[in-house]
């Protein structure tokens, strides 16, 4: 009797997503010099008990990372409307920081090498640097209760500061966005951000130096993006020609024009 080969289900969504397929309950996707390294931070994960992340099973035949398959889709762009409550922005931020703790006493391997594409403030640990809407999964029916919730994508993970990831995520989630179709009345986003820096349990020194770096760290992603397109590096030069930078360019000045009115919803 043959065999049967089990079937390849292509996954799309997000914007670096070639070459991602489902196999069964696994996800099997392309690895680089960093996927050694980033197993790694998934086995300590798993080790600790960190519930949101997927868990590492190696490589398969074809040299792709083999990850278990997490339920669910992403929040981003469809479901983005169920993070409105406020309940379930603050479960969000609980498991970042729940990643932060559980990432906080991970040792990389002594020849670890990370993705590193945008430089981030500082090296105080390792992070997951994508913490945002479209690598969130939330199974179907499970909005309120939390199970089953995790952040996907973690070939981006390395060195970088707590409040990098914070920044970043506070950007995605609230959204601090200029777009006015995400865009939210300064009051509501200001309220938003509170919630999240309280949810996730900012000192008062931490939440001084986010407020600046809200702004930095979008426009981050505009330089990166024009950086890469200008040696022609794909999928970044897509992404570039599609917008993306001018989106990101136009988020910062927005949360940079806004700075008073974080600082004051924050530290009041």
């Amino acid at each position: 009797m043959q065999r049967s080969v089990p079937e390849e289900v292509p996954l799309t969504g997000g914007n670096v997503s070639g070459g991602v397929v489902r196999i069964g309950d696994t996800v099997r996707r392309p690895a680089g010099p960093w996927t050694p390294a980033v197993h790694a931070l998934l086995d300590h994960l798993a080790a600790v008990g960190y519930p949101a992340s997927p868990r590492a099973l190696g490589i398969d035949e074809q040299g792709r990372e083999v990850l278990t398959f997490v339920p669910g889709s992403t929040v981003w762009p469809e479901r983005f409307a169920q993070l409105d409550p406020p309940t379930r922005l603050a479960r969000v931020a609980r498991l970042i920081r729940e990643f932060h703790d559980a990432a906080a006493d991970f040792t990389p391997p002594p020849d670890a090498r990370w993705r590193r594409m945008i430089p981030p403030d500082g090296e105080e640990q390792i992070i997951h640097h994508d913490l945002a809407p479209w690598n969130l999964v939330v199974p179907e029916g499970a909005e309120d209760s939390g199970a089953g919730w995790a952040f996907i994508d973690w070939d981006g993970a390395g060195p970088g500061t707590r409040l990098w990831d914070l920044a970043y995520a506070a950007h995605g989630f609230l959204p601090l966005s200029a777009d006015p179709a995400l865009r939210r009345i300064d009051q509501d986003a200001a309220r938003r951000l509170r919630l999240f820096a309280d949810s996730y349990g900012l000192t008062e020194a931490e939440r001084q130096a986010l407020v600046p770096l809200l702004g930095v760290r979008a426009r981050s992603m505009h330089d990166f993006l024009c950086d890469r397109s200008a040696v022609g590096a794909q999928p970044w030069t897509d992404l570039w020609r599609d917008g993306h930078g001018t989106v990101w360019r136009a988020d910062a000045d927005y949360a940079d024009a806004r700075q008073d009115l974080w600082r004051t919803a924050l530290l009041d």
